[in-house]
């Protein structure tokens, strides 16, 4: 099979990479009702299957609550740096995650 986007064989397909390169990630803490915090990492362009994947990792990762909607992911607390190096270490570049 033939990549529509590339016209590269899909084994050797690189539109992933390159979209994935291309996201311009944001890691910001909102406080919400009662005082809670909620870790919100934005700016993520993927499929709703996809973004929820990777919020089970994070929330693995981090031992936390949180859900995956919109294109965006929320962590129940205060995650920041935590966060920024388990992105890191599941494939994101670090120069693509910016901390608010």
């Amino acid at each position: 099979m033939i990549c529509p986007k590339c016209g590269l064989p899909e084994d050797i397909c690189v539109c992933n990479v390159i979209e994935r390169e291309a996201q311009k990630i944001e890691v910001s803490v909102v406080k919400r009702r009662y005082g809670k915090e909620v870790t919100v990492i934005s700016g993520f362009d993927m499929k709703d299957a996809e973004l929820k994947e990777l919020a089970s990792q994070l929330k693995s990762k981090v031992a936390c609550g949180g859900t995956a909607k919109n294109g965006v992911i929320e962590l129940q607390g205060n995650h920041k740096r935590t966060v920024k190096a388990a992105l890191v270490k599941l494939g994101l570049a670090e120069n693509q995650i910016k901390i608010k």
